[in-house]
């Protein structure tokens, strides 16, 4: 049965709340690297006083297999300020950080009652249907629906605009090192995602989900070809359609 864009397939909920665990962390010590920047989100709040904003920025877009993740974050300015300067001092882009870095900051996010917070999930068979763009937006419209107190006023969006989010915002690219919000948002939607490949790792062993992420490395693409595909592979992407698809000899 054909859906329409944003209609989520029955089980995602349910698949990612397990998704959601303490795992152990790995990675050596290493300086953090300066905070991401508040300047924008004070911006905004000095022209729009008592409107609320969120960051928003998603992980996994690349990989040959799996979901892709949304996170979106809202805290108020008082907040922010005091985070930024104290227990998230040292927040960047996710890739910047190591994993315990960013499990690190992943808990302060989620265990501070004054933090809003989300993840929106488009899973690899919606990937297929719609392509990865469109999933992207859709993860991102969750990911800000799903936010408690309802949508925000205004939201700072990683990367280039956002077809389908249902409120005004900026994209900013390379947002994730410019913006304060749109960096905690991709250690939402990292940690996330993160947490999800490992559990695949025990659902579909021999891939080594938990090494690369489901991400084209040569291990991974020699799993495939010698596996085949599993049900979370995406299978309009070039590598998985090629051992799907073999060219005619």
């Amino acid at each position: 049965m054909k859906r329409k864009a944003g209609e989520a397939f029955v089980g995602t909920a349910v698949e990612f709340a397990g998704a959601i665990s303490r795992r152990g962390c790995a990675g050596k010590a290493k300086p953090l690297p300066a905070t991401a920047p508040l300047e924008r989100e004070e911006a905004y709040w000095t022209n729009a006083p008592g409107a609320s904003l969120a960051g928003v920025d998603e992980a996994g877009r690349g990989p040959l297999a799996g979901p892709v993740v949304a996170g979106a974050v809202t805290m108020s300015p008082e907040r922010a300020r005091a985070l930024h300067d104290g227990e998230l001092a040292g927040l960047n882009d996710s890739k910047k950080l190591t994993e315990a870095e960013r499990e690190r900051f992943f808990e302060v996010l989620t265990h501070d009652s004054s933090v809003g917070w989300a993840v929106g999930v488009a899973t690899a068979k919606e990937i297929d249907f719609y392509n990865i763009l469109r999933a992207t937006h859709i993860a991102m419209r969750r990911a800000l629906e799903a936010l408690p107190g309802g949508l925000p006023s205004f939201a700072f969006v990683d990367g280039l605009p956002v077809k389908g989010i249902p409120i005004p915002h900026e994209a900013i690219v390379k947002g994730d090192s410019r913006s304060f919000l749109i960096a905690a948002a991709s250690i939402l939607a990292k940690v996330t995602r993160d947490r999800y490949l490992l559990k695949m790792e025990t659902r579909f062993p021999g891939y080594g989900f938990a090494v690369h992420k489901g991400y084209p490395t040569a291990a991974h693409l020699e799993a495939l070809r010698k596996l085949g595909p599993c049900e979370e592979h995406r299978r309009t992407f070039g590598p998985v359609s090629a051992v799907l698809n073999p060219p005619m000899l």
